[in-house]
């Protein structure tokens, strides 16, 4: 899953060391985080600290009527083709993260 932090990023004027610095946490952990498996509670609190919404992080645009996106978690992958399929299916993953 390639996440579109970089490209949010730019738009914020911000780099990764300056989300690292809002996250609290160092930027090399932050890059291996983007570049790795992030959690969803992870992934919700980058979104939150780049004004975004979680789906977002996921769409190449940030137009509701032209999501596409493409979620993979632990080897399952789903295509979500709006906003509402793809909050059902972060709704799924959290819901299996708690069993």
């Amino acid at each position: 899953m390639k996440l579109r932090v970089k490209e949010i990023l730019k738009t914020k004027s911000l780099d990764v060391k300056g989300l690292a610095d809002i996250l609290g946490i160092n930027r090399v952990s932050l890059s291996n985080t983007i570049n790795g498996n992030p959690t969803v509670e992870t992934l919700q609190k980058i979104a939150s600290a780049l004004g975004v919404e979680l789906w977002e992080l996921f769409t190449e645009s940030t137009r509701k009527e032209e999501l596409n996106a493409l979620v993979q978690h632990k080897g399952d992958f789903c295509r979500a083709g709006s906003v509402e399929e793809l909050e059902k299916i972060v709704e799924q993953i959290q819901a299996k993260s708690h069993e």
